[in-house]
């Protein structure tokens, strides 16, 4: 299977997961499931969830992680900061780095926003380098979008 076919698979899946559910909880835990199980070389994914200028750790698939983040700091912090996605090659070489499993080369982190503001990031980490293109931003931008609509945050 193709990498856009995995994505199309783990967005259908998404989509039926969330059709009758609201709640923001219940959705972002099945969506850290789907999305890890059609994402190959990933070993961190899950969602921080933006609480009085602060980021607090959500449902998640990997190793026990930091579970607050301040705003401007990290990779989480800085997507929600800048509001947009961070794409990471080398994580050893982003200024600030905050490591929740030290295995982790590389990292992409995408703003979930709902009524214009950015209420969540789903942060995906990989022992790779070099990990995450343009093809996995444009798909998992498209389960921002639709968790950010699918939930009363």
């Amino acid at each position: 299977m193709t990498k856009a076919e995995e994505f199309e698979l783990a967005l259908s899946e998404l989509r039926f997961r969330t059709e009758n559910e609201r709640d923001v909880i219940a959705n972002l835990s099945n969506a850290s499931a789907v999305l890890k199980a059609h994402m190959d070389n990933v070993n961190w994914l899950g969602f921080y969830i933006v609480r009085n200028n602060e980021l607090v750790l959500g449902p998640f698939q990997g190793l026990a992680a930091v579970t607050r983040i301040a705003v401007g700091k990290g990779v989480c912090g800085t997507a929600v900061e800048k509001n947009e996605t961070q794409l990471v090659a080398d994580v050893h070489a982003f200024p600030g780095h905050i490591a929740c499993d030290l295995r982790s080369r590389s990292e992409i982190v995408i703003p979930v926003r709902a009524a214009g503001k950015t209420v969540a990031v789903l942060d995906i980490d990989s022992p790779e380098l070099n990990r995450f293109d343009a093809e996995d931003e444009k798909y998992l931008t498209m389960a921002t979008e639709l968790l950010g609509s699918c939930c009363e945050w």
